[in-house]
């Protein structure tokens, strides 16, 4: 039987009147002395790593650029690709959580540059992963499941190359840019909010569409 993941639906109201949102769950007994070297962050190797990670990115597209159209630029456009698509996932994870640099603004300046890359809404998102964690896994609540039942593998195959994310990622950023919201975002994001997940939307659609135009004028 198909589940109703929604977070409209039946199941995330069964959540909340049965405890299950934003329950207290079991914590592991973590000193404050132990928790506080576990946190322990430095600016360093984080500043290191995302150098090699935009340095590389850009030697890549150069060389890319430079033997377009031979056949031989196509290496280093896969190269180019994989680091742009699998290693901002991970920046947009540590940094929207604040934990990649020392330096807050360290983190939002990446975390922002991850977004964009990745086609998420820096704002709904970050509510999104906020809600994902107070609700881990509770069916009608958490917006950031991944593997639901029956599974769909087919689906599954084909987000392994991100086409159905990339789909979904370049629908929402739209929908945000014509000054709305999707209904579920409105369950988590702040009104507050909104503001500002309209006004970066139509930023980024703006340069994503001058990309597209410049790519096909430049051929």
């Amino acid at each position: 039987m198909q589940r109703d993941y929604s977070l409209l639906g039946e199941n995330g109201r069964n959540a909340i009147e049965t405890g299950l949102a934003a329950a207290e769950w079991y914590h592991s007994d973590v000193s404050r002395k132990d928790m506080k070297a576990l946190m322990k962050r430095s600016d360093g190797p984080a500043l290191r790593d995302t150098a090699i990670l935009y340095g590389l990115m850009i030697c890549f597209a150069v060389a890319g650029i430079a033997l377009w159209p031979s056949l031989w630029s196509l290496p280093f456009w896969l190269a180019y690709g994989v680091l742009y698509g699998s290693a901002s996932d991970s920046r947009w994870h540590e940094c929207g959580h604040g934990t990649a640099f020392r330096t807050p603004w360290m983190n939002d300046v990446v975390y922002h540059i991850s977004s964009f890359m990745m086609v998420r809404n820096p704002y709904t998102w970050r509510w999104s992963h906020a809600r994902h964690h107070t609700d881990t896994y509770i069916i009608g609540r958490d917006p950031e499941l991944l593997m639901m039942r029956p599974p769909a593998l087919v689906s599954i195959v084909i987000n392994f190359f991100g086409l159905i994310d990339a789909y979904n990622g370049w629908a929402r950023m739209c929908l945000h840019a014509s000054g709305k919201l999707h209904p579920e975002e409105t369950c988590y994001v702040p009104e507050t909010e909104a503001k500002k997940v309209i006004h970066v939307a139509r930023i980024w659609v703006l340069i994503y569409a001058a990309t597209c135009a410049l790519a096909l004028v430049l051929g």
